[in-house]
């Protein structure tokens, strides 16, 4: 069977299994257990606009889960689908951005790209943040400036409570000459927010914003 789950649509798997636990030790009462159950696999399965016979099998464990143990399994088993994130190397980071001077470079072995939605990374030494997406398997890049703040909020792409900073992107303004800053607050670690991701409309929503 090849891969078919996205990364952020196994972060959502991975939430429903944590419904599914602490129900399990908290509820007492069958009927809101099971109706739980139905409710956690419908979320599931409508991750997908279509699923073959084996992939219902693979995903229907998740209604049938109680215990930390049983959960950590069946995600091991799951990630085994999870489709990468395309692949890269130094010379095609290099490529996506031929404008950016001293290009500071992720350390590309210590990423899972499987558990990845798009690819960010800090450059301290000069405030400034990278960011590589896909869009039907095609990767844009951008960059811009990052300034962390000293408290936690709400980042714009994962939409949890987590370290974040303003991420300001330049592009070039109506007039000759002229330009224009956009942006929002975003995660400061790109690997947490990643973690975070349960659905694309987000990334897809700022990645837009920035470039429209």
């Amino acid at each position: 069977m090849e891969t078919f789950i996205r990364s952020d649509q196994y972060n959502f798997i991975r939430a429903q299994t944590q419904v599914l636990i602490n129900a399990h030790a908290s509820v007492n009462d069958t009927g809101v257990l099971n109706a739980l159950k139905a409710l956690s696999i419908e979320k599931v399965f409508s991750l997908f606009d279509e699923l073959g016979e084996e992939q219902v099998q693979l995903l229907s464990p998740v209604r049938d889960l109680k215990e930390r143990d049983q959960a950590d399994a069946f995600l091991t088993e799951l990630k085994e689908y999870v489709i990468p994130f395309k692949t890269l190397n130094e010379q095609s980071i290099k490529k996506l951005f031929p404008k950016a001077k001293k290009l500071k470079l992720p350390v590309l072995d210590h990423i899972d790209f499987r558990g990845i939605s798009y690819l960010g990374w800090n450059d301290n030494g000069t405030n400034r943040k990278y960011m590589i997406s896909q869009n039907d398997g095609k990767l844009s890049a951008l960059h811009g400036t990052f300034k962390p703040i000293s408290k936690k909020g709400i980042c714009t792409i994962c939409n949890k409570f987590e370290e974040i900073g303003m991420f300001l992107y330049e592009t070039k303004g109506p007039q000759l000459g002229t330009y224009t800053k956009k942006g929002n607050y975003i995660c400061q670690d790109s690997q947490k927010c990643n973690h975070n991701l349960i659905s694309l409309d987000q990334l897809n929503d700022f990645i837009g914003h920035l470039n429209g």
